[in-house]
């Protein structure tokens, strides 16, 4: 997509990483992430990409994506900012969890030498952006925590151009990086990839804290967040277990938070679980709305109600969608209902 797009030559080797210190032996112990790598020279951590190299951390991803697209903003899944727009999305080899039902694994689980790539500058990135009139840019596709130190370079760059940046996230990241690393971004999608310790720690070698913290991190810090929550069969997709989801996110997070419920199809170590039934996407809708939550999705399916925005107060069907696309869009002003209900946005166009 990006043949015609003037590419910068590669000035640098290597890029130090941040949040990182030295300890005994030449070992480094990297506290991006909470698995807290203690790292040997010349090892790379749990995500491949930041690697031990003389008693120093590098980021073997800093200006290396090996994805780069123009998506639908809807497809991040993003339905309350900027609707109906593209954006560029990107995204590098690695990550810091270890899903076994991952969809994007031939990069999550590459490294760095593994996948096709070339050099973009952030400048280089936002230029795109700019020429390809996406009015944001997406860190997605695997793990963004990963690459911290070229997702901020980036999108302090966008900031000054004025185009918007978004983190499509596990939520894997420790509270000494977090707010630096989120300071200039303006939303997130981050992934709540079930609700028990047990499935963090069987499916996805991880643990559920620090995804809650993040995301009441998240949203203290005004940063506009949407919640996807993949349904697996047989692992995580109990009435109870999205009954106790729903509340906690009521609780902690509020009644409008977006909630994208998205179906499974067999992949990577998980290729004999089924696909999810369209019935259990439904319930969980159900419960979800039952709760209090105003805006619920689903996703990975065609479902006509549960792929539209409905007024919370008069329930007027006011955005349409057919996939990821915006059929049509209702909303006086932007974000009102034309009973006069504002409808939360994290960005209108106009802004």
């Amino acid at each position: 997509m990006f043949e015609d797009m003037a590419v910068e030559t590669e000035t640098q080797v290597l890029k130090e990483a941040k949040y990182y210190e030295v300890l005994d032996q030449g070992r480094v112990h990297c506290y991006l992430c909470p698995k807290h790598c203690k790292i040997w020279q010349g090892l790379a951590g749990f995500c491949f990409i930041r690697k031990n190299i003389g008693g120093k951390l590098y980021s073997l991803g800093y200006g290396r994506p090996a994805a780069v697209n123009i998506d639908p903003i809807e497809k991040k899944p993003l339905f309350h900012f900027l609707p109906g727009t593209r954006i560029l999305s990107m995204g590098t080899a690695g990550c810091n969890m270890g899903c076994k039902f991952c969809q994007n694994w031939d990069i999550s689980k590459a490294k760095a030498d593994q996948v096709h790539s070339r050099f973009l500058s952030p400048e280089a990135v936002v230029e795109a952006a700019v020429q390809y009139r996406c009015p944001s840019i997406a860190f997605t596709y695997n793990e963004p925590t990963i690459f911290a130190e070229y997702v901020v370079d980036t999108a302090m760059v966008a900031r000054e151009r004025g185009v918007r940046t978004v983190m499509v996230t596990n939520g894997y990241i420790t509270a000494e990086a977090r707010r630096e690393v989120y300071r200039w971004i303006d939303a997130a999608n981050v992934d709540l990839k079930g609700f028990t310790r047990e499935f963090y720690r069987k499916i996805t070698l991880s643990t559920l804290e620090p995804v809650l913290e993040t995301l009441c991190d998240l949203q203290e810090m005004g940063i506009w967040i949407e919640i996807t929550n993949l349904m697996i069969p047989g692992q995580n997709d109990s009435e109870e277990e999205t009954w106790s989801m729903c509340r906690w996110i009521v609780e902690h997070l509020g009644e409008q938070v977006p909630l994208h419920f998205t179906a499974f199809h067999p992949d990577f170590k998980m290729t004999q679980v089924p696909h999810t039934p369209e019935t259990t996407l439904r319930r969980a809708r159900e419960i979800a709305l039952e709760s209090g939550i105003q805006f619920v999705y689903e996703g990975n399916v065609f479902s006509e109600e549960g792929s539209n925005t409905y007024c919370p107060r008069c329930h007027r069907l006011l955005i349409r969608r057919s996939w990821h696309q915006v059929v049509d869009n209702g909303l006086c002003k932007g974000n009102q209902c034309s009973c006069g209900e504002i409808i939360p946005m994290g960005a209108l166009l106009s802004a």
